[in-house]
């Protein structure tokens, strides 16, 4: 059975959590604040973590730090907060995703589900070679890629920004990792960078750049992988 863990300070929103998730058969343990999350999650080991960002006891961006040190269990983050920042500071802090509240339930299980899937893959590890669309195919050992079996020419720049994006297929990369990756800085006012070679690398993989399949973006956030 996969186990969710809950930590979230609100009991009707918990309530309602429960009741779906094992309506749907998942194993649920819930925790009001980050101290009996953070028990929990080294007593109960989830699968995946759905966490709250305005708890009474610690910010929710502690507690990713918090289990990032010991564990990659995949962390959904769930926030009434407008500002992008806080968001990022949480992807930034080792989250894997954010759902906004208010959050239909629909959404929040499929995302759970994309998690769950992710870990459950087998990871893109050095000694693999080739990364397959149905567009397109990329060599990560020979930095080659292939649409309609002709070459696709990549600068440097747009080859850095793809291999850290299909490495991490469907995850959210946020702007600030991209930035101080693939160019050394991470100020907030240099993502006209990001936006230039993302539509760069659309026109040259996707068969429609304006509405991407494979390269998304998530608004004020950063990209993903979707293959």
């Amino acid at each position: 059975m996969t186990r969710v863990l809950v930590v979230e300070d609100d009991p009707q929103l918990v309530r309602a959590l429960v009741i779906n998730l094992q309506a749907r058969h998942y194993g649920v343990d819930a925790a009001p604040d980050g101290t009996t999350a953070l028990r929990l999650a080294a007593e109960r080991q989830p699968d995946v973590v759905l966490l709250d960002l305005g708890l009474p006891d610690m910010d929710g961006v502690d507690i990713v730090k918090d289990l990032r040190a010991w564990s990659r269990v995949p962390i959904l983050i769930l926030s009434a907060r407008q500002a992008s920042d806080e968001k990022v500071a949480a992807l930034d802090a080792g989250a894997d995703d954010y759902i906004t509240k208010p959050f239909s339930i629909n959404e929040l299980l499929a995302r759970l589900r994309a998690a769950i899937r992710r870990t459950e893959d087998i990871a893109i590890a050095p000694e693999t070679t080739l990364v397959e669309t149905e567009d397109f195919s990329i060599d990560l050992l020979a930095n080659k890629v292939l649409r309609d079996g002709r070459d696709v020419r990549l600068t440097p720049t747009e080859w850095h920004l793809l291999e850290i994006l299909v490495t991490n297929p469907g995850r959210l990369i946020t702007q600030k990792h991209l930035l101080k990756e693939v160019w050394g800085v991470s100020q907030s006012n240099k993502t006209n960078y990001l936006r230039v070679y993302m539509a760069k690398l659309r026109r040259k993989l996707e068969k429609d750049p304006s509405h991407p399949r494979y390269l998304i973006t998530e608004p004020g956030m950063g990209y993903r992988f979707e293959g």
